[in-house]
């Protein structure tokens, strides 16, 4: 099942016409209601800095810790600025988290803009039940092999009319086929990086781990 899951999680990437080495893809990270910022809320309630520091590199440990403190501090003595220092360290927190993720940092996005099949898979994982998050990515992908297997189809028809009309089916073609590829074989499904791909591990080496076979 997780299995299906992901290679259908790669389709529905690849019927939104995304390219899946594109970083804001995988950026509901830096929105309100994601994950990082859902365990900095958790964290300043608890007034314990441990929830956060997962979605961080040794490195920004302490940067994080020493935002954290100010803002725990800070919402300790003034009600009316706790706001704006949460707000504070919201920010801090995903810039690094993003820094880490070798990728840019755009603010902190509202609540409600994740996608809706990456907020089902967060949903998937907090319940323990995947069915909800199969049933919308399942929709994506049938409506994605609908639409590319109907477009190659109907310039298939009139392939040989001439070099211009074989030459748009051939182009058709390869996307359905691509499309089907990526839905058997779950190509790039990892993302080709590791939850945190700048770590002291890869900067051993030089440089961060990326592997994006299209």
């Amino acid at each position: 099942m997780k299995q299906q899951v992901r290679t259908l999680m790669a389709a529905a990437l690849l019927t939104a016409g995304t390219a899946l080495t594109a970083p804001s893809v995988f950026a509901h990270c830096d929105t309100l209601d994601g994950p990082v910022i859902q365990d900095a809320r958790i964290a300043l309630e608890k007034g314990d800095v441990t929830p956060v520091l997962k979605w961080v590199r040794k490195q920004d440990e302490k940067q994080v810790t020493s935002g954290f403190k100010k803002a725990l501090a800070v919402g300790k003595l003034d009600a009316a600025r706790r706001q704006k220092e949460e707000r504070h360290f919201f920010e801090l927190l995903v810039k690094v988290h993003r820094a880490s993720e070798g990728a840019p940092y755009t603010g902190v996005k509202p609540a409600g803009s994740v996608d809706p099949a990456i907020a089902a898979a967060d949903r998937a994982l907090v319940s323990g039940d995947d069915a909800e998050l199969v049933r919308i990515v399942t929709e994506v992908v049938k409506k994605g092999l609908h639409e590319r297997f109907g477009k190659a189809a109907a310039s298939r028809a009139t392939a040989d009319t001439s070099v211009e009309a074989g030459r748009r089916y051939v182009r058709d073609y390869v996307v359905f086929t691509h499309y089907v590829e990526a839905l058997t074989s779950g190509g790039g499904t990892d993302h080709g990086h590791d939850a945190h791909p700048k770590t002291e591990r890869h900067e051993k080496h030089g440089k961060s781990k990326h592997t994006h076979d299209h």
